[in-house]
């Protein structure tokens, strides 16, 4: 029998995606936002859900026009350049970046602070990638163990902090804040965290967990993710609202130079001492856990497709696993040098396709897609170059640069020019 959507459903595939959103950066960015903005942290904090919770929630809504198939979503922009950026996408929210950065964040945030310098970083990484490994290989199973188990204990735990910081605040709350556009830099921190990324990567897993509970039909699976995502960016507002209240607490305290990872730990402590500690130690495994979990089998369900299925799901989970236990041994830092120019080009064009996506039956001419995409590309580039070469620097100044959103107005102008060209012509031909 076909089901439309059992509230407990929704809430489970909610709750899972919450906690796939939900990683080390989440935990980050907030509290140290709260505390440079000070008396207008819910400014702060309304930037900060708007780029993050808000794009993620557009992306969630994208992949399930698309059905949850990756390639459906990067296709019009032709065949080679969607396998090209598409890969590029799930390499980095995978093995590249985000899934050995959980492992990373668990030993650095969780298990550090705890048992000191005593504990071996490769020890702690092969044990979270097993877990992960055991809890991965069945992909029909991957969103009840996270949203019906894993994801409980960790709202519990930061539910806790939260709670006792607003009803015991660590301090007073700064007379004015430390930055001049405190809108501005949450957006641009929510941005940062690159949730839409991971709204791409798990869309195939939720589509087959939910015709495994027997949503075979297109538009209830749709209606059911784009519900789940609103429970999801419902929870992510809440906790963001709370932590960042968290950080404001403190922002007499310190100043701009304080360490954003270690904001939370100190505000962990101050109000709950070494309880908070293992309290803090065990949300952020958590939030690490799910994160690579689903990550871990979005990135093998992609790339067992891409190969035909010639490579079967469970030996590039263990692949993912392996490759990313010996990355994740580089540490947070320097993971991110690694992997920062690529996520640097290849996201901005992945929003464009996510926007364009909800136009795909009224846009004809795929000529839009690809001219859009490619002035975005050219102009994430010149913006990362920009870095080393002087003489570009002007490219951040254009419209909406200082939100980091400079590439939207070529984006605009790209898909103007491509509607323009005819759809029987090729755009790299034309241009």
């Amino acid at each position: 029998m076909e089901k439309n959507g059992s509230i407990k459903d929704i809430l489970t595939f909610g709750f899972a995606l919450f906690a796939m959103f939900f990683g080390a950066g989440n935990l980050i960015f907030p509290p140290y936002l709260g505390i440079i903005s000070g008396p207008q942290w819910m400014i702060g904090f309304a930037g900060f859900t708007f780029a993050d919770a808000g794009l993620a929630l557009l992306a969630v809504i994208a992949i399930a026009l698309c059905n949850g198939k990756i390639m459906s979503l990067f296709e019009r922009i032709g065949k080679v350049p969607a396998i090209l950026l598409s890969f590029a996408d799930i390499m980095c929210v995978g093995p590249l970046l985000i899934i050995p950065r959980t492992g990373a964040t668990t030993f650095e945030m969780g298990i550090q602070p705890l048992f000191g310098e005593g504990v071996p970083i490769l020890l702690v990484v092969v044990i979270f990638f097993t877990l992960t490994y055991f809890l991965t290989v069945r992909p029909s199973k991957v969103i009840d163990i996270i949203g019906q188990v894993l994801t409980p204990f960790l709202i519990i735990a930061l539910s806790v902090i939260i709670v006792k910081g607003i009803i015991t605040p660590v301090g007073p709350i700064n007379s004015a804040p430390m930055i001049d556009q405190v809108f501005a830099r949450g957006v641009a921190d929510g941005y940062q965290t690159m949730d839409c990324f991971v709204s791409i990567a798990v869309g195939s897993v939720l589509i087959l967990t939910l015709i495994n509970k027997g949503y075979t039909d297109a538009k209830h699976q749709v209606s059911v993710l784009i519900k789940a995502g609103i429970v999801a960016c419902v929870g992510l507002a809440l906790i963001y609202g709370g932590l960042t209240y968290l950080g404001a607490t403190v922002s007499t305290v310190y100043n701009q130079d304080v360490q954003a990872a270690k904001v939370i730990v100190n505000i962990t402590k101050a109000l709950l001492g070494n309880t908070g500690k293992t309290i803090l130690a065990i949300a952020v495994s958590l939030a690490c856990l799910t994160t690579s979990i689903g990550l871990t089998s979005a990135t093998a369900d992609y790339l067992s497709e891409l190969s035909g299925r010639k490579v079967t799901y469970e030996r590039v989970v263990l692949f993912v696993c392996l490759f990313s236990t010996a990355a994740a041994t580089l540490g947070v830092s320097g993971l991110v040098k690694v992997a920062s120019p690529i996520l640097a080009i290849v996201y901005p064009p992945t929003i464009v396709l996510i926007v364009l996506a909800f136009f795909n039956d009224k846009i004809k001419n795929d000529n839009i897609y690809k001219v859009s995409v490619l002035f975005t590309v050219i102009t994430s580039a010149l913006t990362l170059l920009s870095a080393s070469i002087p003489s570009l620097a002007p490219v951040n100044n254009l419209p909406l640069g200082f939100l980091g959103f400079n590439w939207v107005v070529p984006a605009i102008i790209g898909g103007v020019i491509g509607k323009f060209i005819p759809s029987k012509v090729k755009a790299a031909e034309f241009i």
